[in-house]
């Protein structure tokens, strides 16, 4: 009985599938063009921001700049693991200019 559980505890983390968290999330409402996504990711075999694939240190810490376009962004940060299980990370943000240049 002690190693059916020991075994089921072991294999929670391939139970659970990918984990991405995101820290220090910044606002959704930005003046700045370029901001910082990071965050921690577990139990992956690959992540990518928009489709472009980025990459973790050891720990799964990753750290990605994104250029807002004028108006309305859309990030997705998108994690696979090993069996094709994804976990999708959405965040929606608007870039204000605090101030435009005269034509």
């Amino acid at each position: 009985m002690v190693l059916v559980s020991y075994v089921i505890f072991q294999a929670r983390f391939l139970i659970q599938g990918p984990s991405v968290t995101l820290i220090n999330e910044p606002s959704s409402v930005q003046n700045a063009k370029i901001i910082h996504l990071m965050g921690n990711a577990h139990n992956i075999t690959k992540i990518t921001l928009n489709g472009r694939q980025i990459f973790t240190d050891k720990s799964g810490y990753f750290d990605e700049a994104l250029v807002l376009e004028n108006g309305y962004t859309i990030a997705t940060i998108a994690a696979t693991d090993r069996y094709g299980r994804e976990k999708d990370v959405v965040r929606q943000f608007v870039y204000t200019p605090t101030s435009i240049m005269p034509e």
